[in-house]
């Protein structure tokens, strides 16, 4: 970070900045302390008088921007403000938490320290050597969830201010905000951050894209704009004539959820039909339940347009596990398009706007048993025991994140959330660790279906458990859910214990009843560890344990009998010492320069200096990054691609901006997939602009037809995506055929 005396006019700017938070501050039902947030401002100005950030702007803007986007964003009152201001003066300046607590108090101390433990690890240059600062950040959410909150706002804010930073800190940043940032905003019910963050992490790894389908947006926004008051008109009359006190927006999809829609219909932007969403909010009437007003503005809206009778979303009677209700409703427009309108109440739009913060205000009695408490406890039950694997224990706490769920009924009719895709055995496990341990089958809907049967929305679930019946290693390929993947790992722990204590006894057992061996305990042991190429003693035991060591040859390991061969004296000429060259496919990979960041793909580097990873199988044109191995190995992978994404949250100093530079030397296999109607010749032309007008060669070819419709595969070979994507937009324009798409096939 840069330094310099500030200038007048930025003093001004910064003055400005915090007056606007103390209005937005005014204009929220918190009991207003406005004493102790001047102070933490005038505190926090100090410690980062004359510090600058990377886009040049005096540093204490970036606090003020985070705690704005606390009190508006988020619905957070003082002491997160206080936190927010002084989030990064203990990391950044020679204050300690101590001096926080003696002048702000333990309370914003202790979220300041929580802010602090939590800005390395998996989120800093560190990232995946071990998992104790991501943890510090999960504790957090049992000790006080508003660090969290906070640490999601300071993250906004720096992806709004992305473009200060190097291209390859903008990959490392943008993918762990993919990777783990927008799907936790999305669960503690923050949904518009969570659209914003997936929006900016996609406008930063994909700029071109983003750039494209936004500048299309913008040329229909009015467009649409313009149904939405047509569509809109009938309704307001009629809600206004029952007497409500309501709001009716629309809402444009973001770039990013267009692309989606794009990448999983595999159609252009113009065939995305539901680019707009209306959303109305009213005030309930006192004397009826919000839930029965919700569906008489649904019966108003459905007395103009005709509903989905399949998009139908009741999230009033089941709320969301992150606290979201809402009543969704698509109905058919005007135009003939289908548009989704959301019904909320004004309390129901306090939670969906600022999620966990208003669920707070919002909480009866002592107790409260709502889904996302309930998902509270099972991070309770993921920090007791963590994997010792830091990527393992992300991508099990990742599995809790996504917030989309199925309701599924008990035999005696009492209803149960689960995540989307979960099995019976993860159901099984759900109810209780000792039931999924002793899980043997279930019944769904009164039919015996298997542990991996996957659950549907309303299906009645009965566990059948036998004490005789262990979990498999295989139950692992059998659940989604991170509390039966902890509950099978802990399983396997206490049984690996056991194993262990039994081995060891055995060994030492062994040992005892040979004079030599038990004299020289502790170096009988090394040389065995040696002898089955073991690094630690319970690895040992362990195979002991299980049977998988036998210990009726401990004498002949320890002190092994020498062959006589080796007392030989040799005769003869000595052997010629034959000198091994490394094969070019053994030859060491080429590391880029040190302190460079940037590689240039080339037709004569690639497969030798680079090599494109078969998890996703880029070709020139795609947009790529570079990932250094620890054994200097540079892997080449689509920024988009799975394994990418967890690369780009966990390895950042390892991530390069890699760019292309070929020329059409070399041809990459490609798999396309294609669907259409089985008229006649409607294939053969599909090849004769391959072969013909595109001069491709064919690889392999599979075409099959069932019920007047083709499906096929091919592959092909292509010089780069430009190639492709002209090839595959010229067989989309041939008659017929209904669908073609790039597939990814190892």
């Amino acid at each position: 970070m840069q330094k310099s005396e500030f200038t007048e006019a930025e003093e001004q700017m910064i003055q400005r900045e915090f007056e606007a938070l103390l209005d937005d501050y005014a204009h929220t039902p918190h009991r207003q302390k406005v004493e102790i947030i001047t102070h933490a401002f005038n505190f926090a100005h100090k410690a980062h008088y004359g510090v600058r950030r990377l886009s040049g702007e005096p540093y204490i803007m970036h606090p003020l921007a985070v705690a704005r986007i606390c009190v508006r964003e988020i619905g957070l009152g003082s002491t997160s403000i206080c936190a927010a201001l002084l989030h990064d003066v203990v990391e950044d300046t020679d204050y300690t938490v101590e001096d926080i607590a003696g002048l702000f108090g333990d309370k914003i101390a202790q979220i300041v320290s929580g802010l602090t433990k939590i800005s390395g690890g998996v989120f800093g240059d560190q990232a995946s050597e071990q998992a104790e600062n991501f943890r510090h950040l999960l504790l957090t959410i049992n000790e006080d969830i508003r660090v969290v909150l906070v640490k999601i706002a300071d993250r906004l804010h720096n992806m709004r201010t992305l473009g200060a930073q190097p291209k390859e800190k903008q990959y490392k940043i943008a993918g762990e905000t993919e990777y783990i940032y927008a799907p936790l905003a999305h669960r503690l019910g923050l949904f518009p951050i969570k659209t914003e963050l997936e929006d900016l992490s996609f406008k930063y790894e994909h700029p071109e894209t983003w750039q494209e389908i936004h500048d299309k947006l913008e040329a229909v926004k009015a467009s649409q704009l313009e149904s939405f008051e047509q569509f809109a008109k009938p309704i307001r009359e009629r809600l206004t004539s029952m007497g409500y006190t309501f709001s009716m927006k629309a809402r444009i999809k973001t770039v990013y959820s267009i692309w989606k829609k794009m990448m999983s219909k595999q159609c252009a932007f113009e065939d995305v039909y539901d680019l707009m969403a209306v959303r109305i909010i009213f005030t309930p009437h006192e004397t009826m339940s919000e839930k029965d007003q919700c569906w008489m503005i649904y019966s108003a809206i459905t007395e103009f347009y005709r509903p989905h009778p399949e998009r139908i979303r009741d999230w009033i009677s089941t709320p969301k596990a992150n606290g979201y209700e809402a009543l969704h409703v698509t109905v058919m427009g005007t135009h003939g398009e289908w548009i989704e309108v959301q019904i909320r109440t004004d309390r129901m739009n306090e939670i969906a706007e600022h999620g966990y913060a208003a669920h707070w205000k919002y909480k009866t009695g002592v107790s409260d048993d709502s889904e996302l408490d309930k998902w509270l406890q099972e991070i309770k039950d993921i920090l007791a025991h963590p994997d010792t694997n830091a990527m393992d224990f992300i991508g099990n706490f990742r599995l809790n994140l996504f917030a989309q769920e199925v309701f599924v009924f008990t035999p005696t009719g009492e209803i149960k959330t689960m995540p989307a895709g979960s099995t019976a055995l993860d159901f099984a496990f759900m109810l209780h660790s000792e039931i999924g341990e002793h899980c043997m089958g279930a019944k769904v809907n009164h039919t015996l279906v298997p542990l991996s049967y996957q659950l549907k929305g309303g299906d009645q679930v009965e566990i059948m458990t036998s004490n005789s019946q262990h979990p498999q290693k295989e139950w692992y390929n059998m659940v989604t859910t991170s509390k039966a993947r902890n509950g099978l790992n802990e399983y396997f722990r206490k049984e690996e214990r056991k194993y262990i204590k039994h081995g060891e006894r055995l060994f030492n057992d062994a040992v005892a009843m040979d004079k030599d061996l038990a004299k020289n305990h502790d170096q009988a042991l090394a040389r065995i560890l040696s002898y089955y190429q073991k690094n630690k003693p319970d690895e040992l035991y362990l195979e002991i344990g299980q049977g998988a060591i036998r210990l009726d040859n401990l004498r002949e390991i320890v002190y092994p009998r020498r062959s006589l061969l080796s007392y030989v004296p040799f005769i003869g000429k000595k052997p010629s010492v034959v000198s091994v060259q490394p094969s070019e496919e053994n030859k060491e990979i080429v590391k880029p320069q040190k302190g460079r960041h940037r590689i240039i793909l080339t037709d004569e580097n690639l497969g030798k200096e680079y090599i494109l990873s078969p998890c996703c199988h880029p070709i020139p044109g795609d947009e790529v990054l570079g990932y250094l191995d620890e054994k200097g190995t540079m892997h080449i992978h689509k920024i988009d691609c799975d394994e990418a994404m967890v690369l780009k949250s966990s390895f950042g100093k390892r991530i390069y901006e890699a760019t292309w530079n070929t020329h059409r030397v070399q041809s990459f296999v490609e798999t396309i997939e294609l669907k259409g109607i089985d008229k006649f010749g409607v294939f053969i032309r599909v090849l004769q602009k391959i072969t013909t007008d595109f001069h491709i060669n064919l690889r392999s070819v599979n075409v099959v037809s069932d019920d007047g419709i083709f499906k096929g595969t091919m592959e092909i070979y292509v010089y780069d995506r430009s190639e492709l994507e002209q090839l595959l937009k010229a067989i989309r324009q041939i008659e017929d055929v209904k669908e073609v798409k790039r597939v990814i096939k190892e």
